[in-house]
């Protein structure tokens, strides 16, 4: 007898349709590192903001009169100029001793210039600044005048 030696050319259903390969998988490790990443954009954005918000938005605000005793430039990252006013109520008694910041040259100078004269000082309070390279106080002078007696 003869058999049927041809063979079917007919494709089992099992087999893949041709195309295009899949992506491979993203392992835990790539979808850690990609979750640490943002979050630490994330927050240095938020301490940005923060920082941001803080040197903006005032406690409050007010004047002090009284003798600049110290004054000086310092800082490491960025410099600012510190001081010390003397306010002094009545004459023998003791005077009360207020630090203060200045970010402002212009300030800076004018108070230089009234060193040794009674002088008001106006200032803004900022509360929550997160270090000390904004200036040493939480006390930012925004302005000078001299005050006659």
């Amino acid at each position: 007898m003869w058999q049927n030696t041809r063979m079917a050319t007919t494709t089992p259903a099992s087999t893949p349709a041709p195309g295009p390969a899949p992506a491979p998988k993203r392992g835990v490790a790539s979808r850690l590192r990609r979750t640490l990443f943002f979050s630490v954009v994330a927050l240095a954005l938020l301490l940005v903001a923060y920082t941001w918000f803080v040197l903006t938005w005032s406690y409050s605000r007010g004047e002090r009169a009284g003798f600049v005793q110290k004054f000086s430039k310092k800082g490491v990252v960025f410099k600012t100029w510190e001081g010390e006013l003397l306010m002094v109520t009545l004459p023998g008694v003791m005077p009360e001793r207020w630090e203060f910041t200045v970010r402002d040259d212009a300030v800076a100078t004018r108070i230089n210039e009234l060193m040794g004269k009674r002088i008001a000082l106006s200032y803004e309070q900022h509360i929550g600044v997160p270090t000390s390279i904004f200036g040493e106080t939480g006390y930012f002078v925004t302005s000078v005048r001299e005050v006659k007696e």
